[in-house]
């Protein structure tokens, strides 16, 4: 049987703003944040109805900045995209992601293992000569999650 390549490379993508709902990840070291995120985004799963506005249910969302920039911005936001904030339920956060260039790369496999697919990432992005941007919002687009499987295009700024 022949082994399917869990990764495909798409290529560069202008993103449009998104206007983010859910929740902020906030972890003392990296490790935390592999037990943190899956938590928060079935938590968020099981409460996506109460968002109001949604772009599409379907698609969570995950952002962060690959570099420290503010004390605000530190950590990892799960979220839904939303077409108007209107009222965000409590608990949860709002967020908004400014337009952006990006390398894109799409994974499908064990959601433990995105973390190592980035460098897969850098590598096309150094061989092109593109810059990445690690102060500004990185975008993980789920199109499938679950705690053993995902299919996720992950989005690092460049330009």
């Amino acid at each position: 049987m022949e082994k399917i390549n869990p990764i495909t490379l798409i290529g560069v993508r202008e993103v449009e703003e998104k206007k983010l709902v859910g929740f902020r990840v906030v972890c003392e070291d990296m490790t935390g944040y592999g037990q943190e995120i899956p938590k928060a985004s079935m938590a968020l799963n099981r409460r996506k109805n109460e968002i109001n506005h949604l772009v599409e249910a379907a698609k969570l969302i995950g952002t962060f900045k690959a570099a420290e920039t503010s004390e605000e911005d530190d950590g990892y936001w799960v979220c839904y995209e939303v077409l108007d904030f209107g009222d965000i339920p409590e608990g949860m956060v709002s967020l908004v992601v400014p337009a952006q260039k990006y390398a894109v790369l799409n994974f499908k496999g064990h959601a433990s293992e995105i973390f190592r697919v980035y460098t897969h990432l850098h590598k096309w992005i150094e061989e092109k000569e593109y810059m990445r941007i690690p102060d500004k919002w990185s975008l993980e687009i789920y199109s499938n999650w679950s705690e053993k499987e995902a299919e996720v295009d992950l989005c690092d700024p460049i330009r």
